[in-house]
């Protein structure tokens, strides 16, 4: 089978339209649309049908024939013997489970010498640092404003803490977070 080169060959130019108004008489020289015409003797079979169903049921109503269905018959429940009385079980575990405690050696938590501090926010203006810190003070929280200044410019600083424990630092970041102040992150305290 030869190849044949489709890209070299180029496209056909398209032939333009012209756009044409539609008058009202146009549309009317198309023809006339279709009308819905309805078989008048296909709604007479169908209601002819309709009520021959209805009469054969109500026909059939009158002669209904009884099965020789008969109710089978019982048979008598045969007496068995009354079951022994059943042995009265004891468990061991009962009396046992109370006096038996497990010790578990639960490793003390570690006292660190280093402190947290969770800085929440960083802002450019002491207004916007005020009012992040009026939102924390709604939890029940004491933050502080720590002004820094850097390359970058001064920035006002909103933390919480001293904090001993992160864990603390922790349960205090997770507060916030309720409140959608997701921001915070903890650090160790060397200011």
């Amino acid at each position: 089978m030869s190849q044949r080169d489709y890209v070299s060959r180029g496209r056909t130019p398209q032939k333009k339209q012209k756009n044409k108004k539609t008058t009202g008489n146009a549309r009317n020289n198309a023809g006339p649309l279709p009308a819905k015409t309805v078989s008048w003797v296909a709604v007479g079979v169908v209601i002819a049908l309709l009520v021959g169903f209805a009469y054969f049921l109500w026909s059939i109503k009158d002669n209904v024939e009884p099965d020789g269905v008969q109710p089978l018959a019982k048979k008598p429940v045969a007496v068995e013997d009354e079951l022994p009385e059943l042995p009265q079980e004891e468990w061991e575990y009962i009396k046992t489970l109370p006096g038996y405690e497990v010790e578990v050696d639960v490793a003390q938590q570690e006292k660190s010498d280093k402190r947290y501090l969770m800085q929440c926010a960083s802002f450019k203006t002491r207004a916007q640092a005020e009012e992040m810190r009026a939102k924390i003070a709604f939890q029940g929280m004491e933050a502080q404003i720590r002004r820094s200044d850097g390359d970058n410019g001064e920035w006002f600083r909103v933390i919480l803490g001293p904090y001993d424990a992160k864990r603390d630092a922790e349960r205090a970041k997770h507060a916030l977070r309720k409140v959608n102040i997701t921001t915070c992150q903890i650090w160790f305290w060397n200011l």
